[in-house]
């Protein structure tokens, strides 16, 4: 492979040089730039991938591949990203990992995350690629060209310049973190979290579309199979066209064609937030949909307790604390325990007497750090106290034999 210059984008064969030096070195580094503004999906603009390279003057060799060029063929690198013995190595790489999933018809596999590895070795588990690169490193980073058009041709040197950069440390970034779990003995747990990512994509359901309308909820049941047809319509007419489904019919009125399920173009023109040329171009399909919708068996209501209540206030909080407690003791990011809703669904499980619920934090290495502890905790089996050190405890309750749950025992929490 011959030595690149940066600002330089790939070509077929130096894509596939790049892919069989990954193949030696056992990994690669990899981050993309995409532009989702004006669009259902967001387009691919560029991909940029590090390998480890003797010959490289650096050590690392980075090339940039334009994704907007359907004549170069990335397939050697796309095999590589869903071969589980290849490690592949992102920074906050959900999207990433989504984009690249459906762009280059591949299922990544063995990803390490930087940013998800951050937060284990006691950095913020929202840091940015550029803080890490300094905390970490101790380098810098320019971030000049981070919100151009990636989308423009040709691209600019600076944007070339920045691309490379964005990735030219990555795999020094995932030296030090991975030397710092197994330092910490928190390395399984962080592959834990990345391999989360596996399953990112930015792939939409039609039919499930209708879910996340605002106040979906309160529809009656006629309704709701209505808005699950107009929703699935506008989704897939989104795709067609490639536009953000906000573009094709906004919500409020989406809503409001299901509640009011107009018979006629004048009762579609009727309904507030419809402009004259919708009825026009779209008003006769959304009739249509209307009326399959009313045809569809209607949707029930869930019939489900309360999911809230005022007096989980402050069990939330005694949650939220022994967490935070348990996250200092490991040296971890709080964010990569719990989130307000983990515990809102764990603490409402506990007053209704309910199952537990399926959420993070009682599963995996979070349960084995503090989930067993927690529910324990809501069973009023232990008791929370301030030790003579200021660091919360556990401490076993003794309660009658009506009363009595499992114990967890009284481990201090920081």
């Amino acid at each position: 492979m011959h030595d690149l210059d940066p600002h330089v984008l790939a070509d077929s064969a130096d894509i596939a040089a790049t892919a069989e030096s990954a193949r030696r070195a056992g990994r690669l580094g990899i981050d993309t730039e995409f532009m989702s503004e004006g669009r259902y999906r967001a387009l691919l603009c560029l991909t940029q991938v590090a390998v480890e390279d003797p010959g490289a003057a650096t050590g690392i060799r980075t090339i940039l591949i334009d994704g907007l060029d359907a004549s170069v063929d990335v397939s050697p690198l796309a095999e590589l990203l869903a071969d589980p013995a290849i490690q592949i190595v992102v920074h906050a790489g959900r999207q990433d990992v989504a984009i690249l999933r459906r762009a280059w018809l591949t299922s990544p596999c063995n990803i390490f995350d930087t940013q998800v590895a951050a937060g284990f070795v006691g950095e913020s588990a929202q840091a940015g690629y550029g803080t890490l690169i300094t905390s970490v490193l101790g380098l810098r980073v320019g971030k000049t060209a981070s919100y151009t058009r990636w989308d423009s041709r040709p691209l600019t040197a600076e944007q070339l310049s920045y691309a490379a950069e964005d990735v030219t440390h990555l795999l020094a970034l995932a030296d030090e973190l991975g030397r710092r779990l197994e330092t910490t003995g928190r390395t399984q747990w962080a592959l834990e979290e990345c391999r989360r990512l596996e399953s990112a994509t930015d792939e939409r359901d039609p039919e499930t579309a209708w879910e996340r309308l605002p106040r979906a909820s309160q529809l009656d049941p006629k309704a709701r199979a209505v808005a699950r047809r107009l929703a699935a319509w506008r989704e897939r007419t989104a795709a067609a066209a490639d536009r953000p489904v906000g573009q094709i019919l906004q919500d409020p009125p989406l809503l409001e064609f299901a509640k009011r399920q107009p018979r006629s173009l004048d009762q579609l023109a009727a309904i507030r937030g419809v402009h004259p040329s919708f009825i026009k171009r779209r008003g006769r399909e959304v009739l249509e949909q209307v009326s399959a919708g009313l045809e569809d068996p209607p949707i029930p209501r869930e019939s489900r307790r309360s999911s809230s209540d005022a007096r989980d206030a402050p069990l939330i909080a005694l949650a939220e604390a022994l967490l935070r407690a348990r996250a200092l003791d490991a040296g971890l990011a709080y964010e990569l325990i719990a989130s307000r809703s983990d515990l809102e669904q764990i603490v409402a499980a506990a007053r209704q007497d309910a199952p537990e619920p399926d959420v993070r934090t009682l599963a995996g290495w979070r349960r084995e750090l503090v989930g067993d502890d927690l529910e324990a905790l809501l069973d009023g089996a232990v008791a929370v106290a301030v030790g003579a050190d200021r660091a919360l405890k556990l401490h076993a309750v003794e309660l009658s034999l009506a009363e009595r749950a499992p114990a967890a025992g009284g481990r201090p929490l920081g």
